[in-house]
């Protein structure tokens, strides 16, 4: 599909939305801008608790999710793959991993078929640790198991100028620290993502009125239909999403080899 598009010349996208979300877009401003400087660390989450219950079925037009000839894997591909693309986007290449995951509940009735049994294929959690390709460390987790939390889906980069963290149940905020403060008002800075002069917010309300989960969408399909009026790529594209892909195929097998895994992207 990426050779496909990639020889027809056409705009292509795909919908990897959380770049869309204006905190994490200025998130990307900041970092461009040498504010956090040389990034050594960065940590991602994304925990949910909708699967506890042995009682939830798999498969189906509801639950594919569970389902692993449909779905592929389980968290890695469903919510961390979102994670790896914002942090190959903020940080860079991801080039070596070493991961373990867990399912927890090991069968599970079918929806469609009731009372009938089948192995549960997916992955009920990952985390891996990462070493980006310019030096920085990473640790990535995911569950379905974290009671509790419904959809939190955190970041954190720590650089030698800054630091930023961003979580989506706070989504139209962003946490700042800035190192070159003076000294007594050192502190971690909340930013109002509200600003005409914040990512994307030129195109909604007055500054302090917030925008919601289905506005990141929106940002994503504006950015596609300019990308087909001007003949301007956009981002993510299908080489983006096959470079996270290759990094969850990589993070899959190492936690079925218990190695470090080189991923390669080139």
């Amino acid at each position: 599909m990426t050779e496909a598009v990639e020889n027809a010349g056409v705009a292509n996208m795909v919908w990897f939305n959380y770049r869309r979300v204006p905190a994490i877009a200025l998130a990307k401003q900041l970092v461009d801008e040498d504010r956090v400087g040389r990034v050594f660390h960065y940590r991602a989450k994304y925990l949910q608790d909708w699967t506890i219950s042995p009682k939830v079925p798999q498969g189906g037009a509801t639950l594919w999710r569970l389902d692993v000839d449909v779905a592929g894997s389980g968290v890695t591909g469903d919510l961390l793959a979102h994670s790896i693309d914002t942090a190959i986007w903020l940080i860079g290449p991801i080039e070596s991993v070493s991961a373990m995951t867990e399912t927890f509940i090991k069968e599970r009735e079918l929806q469609d078929e009731p009372g009938k049994m089948k192995p549960v294929g997916i992955d009920d959690a990952c985390a891996f640790l990462v070493r980006f390709k310019n030096g920085a460390m990473g640790t990535f987790e995911s569950t379905r198991y974290a009671r509790g939390r419904k959809n939190q889906n955190n970041l954190e980069v720590n650089g030698e100028n800054g630091s930023i963290f961003f979580d989506l149940e706070d989504a139209h905020q962003l946490q700042y620290f800035d190192h070159s403060d003076d000294a007594h008002v050192h502190g971690w800075r909340t930013i109002l993502v509200t600003d005409f002069e914040h990512p994307y917010m030129d195109h909604w309300w007055v500054p302090g009125c917030v925008i919601g989960y289905e506005h990141t969408f929106i940002n994503a399909l504006a950015d596609f239909l300019k990308a087909l009026e001007t003949g301007e790529k956009v981002q993510p594209d299908f080489r983006c999403a096959l470079q996270t892909q290759i990094v969850c195929d990589a993070v899959l097998d190492s936690a079925k080899t218990g190695q470090w895994v080189k991923v390669g992207l080139d």
